[in-house]
């Protein structure tokens, strides 16, 4: 006889390629509308199921994972990032985390240019100045913006997404600078023509955009903070798709409204989907909802890393996308 499919619980709705090639392998509990989990419903989920297939909006905490019942053994995240985690006491459980790297790269490597372009150039003011009605006419000094090439773009994390922004930023004749945790190999500096700068403060006071491409850990809590904010020049500005917890966003919006920097591109939020209502009403900031990602190719290409994760799991063998502590 076969083996007894796996028991997965899907938190959010997938897309429905994805979902579809799920049950034809799992026997696959899903909810029917797209709303988050409630705690109780994840803590029910967790007690009765082989996998959880889990989103970034769904916090799985030490709580939650003391309360998982005996059959759960691997969290597959549909997602890069898994700061909603709780790793080690999943770990302490027994309990495997796997996740979907490098399906995003590029995409949020453009939302991040659009983004650049977006705070630089103006183009949220444009477009509402067009809906309004109100536009009359070119005007030689209306809604000027700044020109990118030649200017010095600042990395803050110079992994897969920082390297795909460097590729394209050069592209666009920018001088690409970055800080991270290790440096790179010649080679690959060179293959960016990026400068290494071993200390972030004196290469954020430097720099005319500063892009935030690092993963949220305990050591990039803030590491955006007032203190940082200072040291950058009146004319620069900050865009993040990584996310929103590496800035600090009350200090970010008090410099915005001081006047003390020119402008910011946020696509991810310290408060999740709670956003800051003094970040609305500043024309200097363009804010999107967590758009990084939203293309279909990725989605449908995370939903197919987590059936890898999940199958190869099932096989006997470890999820090709394990996450270790060592990653954390």
């Amino acid at each position: 006889m076969p083996a007894p499919k796996l028991s997965v619980v899907v938190t959010r709705r997938l897309p429905e390629p994805v979902e579809s090639r799920m049950d034809e392998l799992f026997d696959v509990e899903r909810r029917e509308t797209d709303e988050p989990m409630t705690r109780e419903e994840l803590i029910a989920a967790m007690q009765h199921a082989d996998v959880l297939v889990p989103t970034i909006t769904d916090r799985i905490d030490a709580e939650l994972i003391a309360a998982a019942g005996p059959r759960l053994q691997l969290i597959a995240n549909y997602g890069a990032g898994v700061d909603h985690i709780d790793i080690p006491a999943a770990r302490g459980r027994g309990i495997l985390v796997s996740n979907t790297p490098g399906v995003v790269t590029e995409d949020t490597a453009d939302m991040t240019m659009g983004l650049i372009l977006a705070v630089t150039r103006r183009i949220p003011e444009g477009l509402a100045l067009m809906q309004s009605g109100d536009w009359q006419g070119w005007s030689p000094n209306a809604l000027l913006g700044g020109r990118i090439g030649g200017r010095r773009l600042g990395i803050l994390g110079m992994g897969r997404i920082g390297q795909a922004v460097a590729r394209r930023a050069r592209a666009f004749g920018m001088q690409i600078h970055y800080h991270n945790r290790r440096r790179l190999r010649h080679e690959v500096e060179a293959a960016h023509g990026a400068t290494f700068w071993e200390s972030l403060d004196q290469m954020i006071a430097r720099m005319d955009v500063i892009s935030i491409n690092c993963p949220h850990t305990p050591s990039t809590y803030h590491l955006l903070n007032a203190r940082r904010l200072k040291m950058m020049k009146p004319t620069a500005v900050v865009v993040n798709t990584s996310r929103g917890e590496v800035i600090d966003e009350n200090a970010l919006t008090r410099a915005l409204r001081a006047g003390e920097i020119a402008g910011a591109g946020l696509d991810v939020f310290e408060g999740r989907h709670q956003i800051n209502p003094r970040l609305r009403a500043l024309p200097n900031v363009v804010l999107l909802p967590h758009m990084g990602s939203a293309t279909v190719e990725a989605r449908v290409e995370m939903g197919e890393k987590v059936i890898v994760n999940i199958r190869t799991f099932a096989d006997g063998h470890r999820p090709p996308d394990l996450v270790v502590l060592s990653m954390i």
